[in-house]
């Protein structure tokens, strides 16, 4: 069942490459197994794209990582 926030697209994937993806994505049927993979891409983009402005100084935190380890106890 589709989510109002969802929207349905036709895309061309290769056979095999669609196997390996329900296979590797653990999802039998192939619309939820693209959907979970597109996500994880898209979160590990914004991730990396947040580890690039940390290591080029955009962001100032106020705590050392040293505390922020030991917040986390």
């Amino acid at each position: 069942m589709m989510q109002n926030d969802c929207m349905r697209v036709t895309v061309d994937i290769d056979e095999a490459v669609l196997k390996e993806l329900s296979r590797l994505s653990g999802e039998k049927k192939n619309s939820p197994a693209i959907a979970k993979v597109v996500k994880d891409w898209v979160r590990r983009q914004k991730a990396k794209e947040f580890g690039n402005r940390i290591m080029e100084g955009f962001f100032d935190y106020p705590l050392t990582n040293d505390q922020i380890e030991e917040a986390d106890g």
